[in-house]
């Protein structure tokens, strides 16, 4: 059996700029942090008398003995690719939080899978070897309309910027920022469940169909980004004002880059944290639902702001800084 957990992420800026077809002609940036919530994957190799050679459970269990009969479009496609030895094999995943709901989810697997598959084949990669392949899979076999920054974050953990250059290059640092002040942010960072779950694909190709006519709301969630760097780095002790006015303006340039974006009731859930404790806020991923995050001042702000949305599912959470790893191996 071997075990792999890869944490999921938030981010503060720059999404949208990760998307190949912007930074292959403009340069990219995206601000984010991995968290302790993970997805868990476990492989494990069947015994000769089962019935089935593969067995796959998600949310749904699946028995084949052909790999191009199981329905999961990741696992198809990773267990074609990489599983040399073609053994009998069992996937199972679970995850903390549900998926769809922008936090990376889809990109933890996928980095999970291909992690699992080449220890499973005896090869230890690297982080960015990971990202890179994940990546490819889902943005060149998968064909999903995705962009890249999810599979570096989950890959690497940590809170970092991530440059993508016109070069195709990307490069992952980590934010320099001193313990106390991350702590500060960390702490006044809160997340919430709107129960709402989507597809980022649809959203995302709705927004590259429209890319080159926004032009202008792309290049200013750019600015931002490198904005929010200078100041996370910077000695600036009432940062957190300064941030919180960022994210406000980086979702409205969000919010233009297509109409799939946002609804009446993510606006609603908006205006109602601001003016109950927030000083800033967004939808985090793709859009149309899935997870809000606010940003406060103060941990009266913070109390008043879970209380007053105490109808809607407030998730506490740590930072993460490993990313994705191999947390059990024992196959014969």
């Amino acid at each position: 059996m071997i075990i792999c957990k890869t944490p999921f992420r938030i981010s503060y800026f720059g999404g949208g700029t990760d998307i190949p077809i912007w930074y292959q002609k403009n340069n990219g940036l995206t601000i984010s942090t991995t968290i302790n919530k993970y997805c868990l994957v476990v492989l494990r190799k069947n015994p000769d008398f089962i019935h089935h050679k593969y067995v796959v459970r998600y949310f749904k269990n699946e028995y084949h003995n052909k790999i191009d009969q199981i329905e999961h479009p990741v696992v198809k496609q990773v267990l074609k690719k990489y599983n040399k030895q073609r053994d009998g094999i069992e996937i199972v995943h679970f995850a903390d939080l549900p998926g769809r709901s922008g936090l990376g989810s889809s990109s933890a697997f996928t980095v999970s899978m291909i992690h699992l598959i080449n220890r499973y084949n005896n090869k230890i990669i690297s982080k960015s070897e990971l990202a890179k392949l994940s990546i490819n899979m889902e943005q060149n076999i998968l064909k999903e309309k995705v962009g890249s920054q999810d599979q570096y974050a989950c890959s690497f953990g940590g809170f970092n910027s991530i440059k993508y250059s016109k070069n195709k290059k990307i490069t992952v640092n980590r934010i320099k920022i001193n313990n106390d002040k991350k702590k500060i942010l960390r702490n006044n960072t809160l997340i919430f469940f709107t129960g709402f779950q989507r597809l980022a694909h649809d959203i995302e190709k709705s927004k590259i169909a429209d890319m080159k006519n926004k032009y202008y709301y792309y290049n200013n969630i750019y600015s931002l980004a490198k904005e929010a760097k200078k100041i996370l780095e910077s000695n600036n002790k009432n940062f957190l004002n300064d941030i919180g006015n960022l994210l406000n303006e980086s979702w409205l340039y969000k919010k233009e880059l297509s109409n799939k974006v946002s609804n009446k009731n993510i606006d609603d859930l908006y205006d109602y944290g601001i003016k109950n404790g927030a000083i800033g806020g967004k939808l985090l991923g793709a859009g149309a639902g899935g997870f809000f995050m606010f940003l406060t001042k103060n941990k009266l702000d913070k109390r008043k702001l879970i209380y007053k949305l105490n109808r809607i599912n407030h998730i506490p959470f740590d930072f993460d800084e490993l990313g994705s790893q191999i947390i059990y191996k024992n196959i014969d």
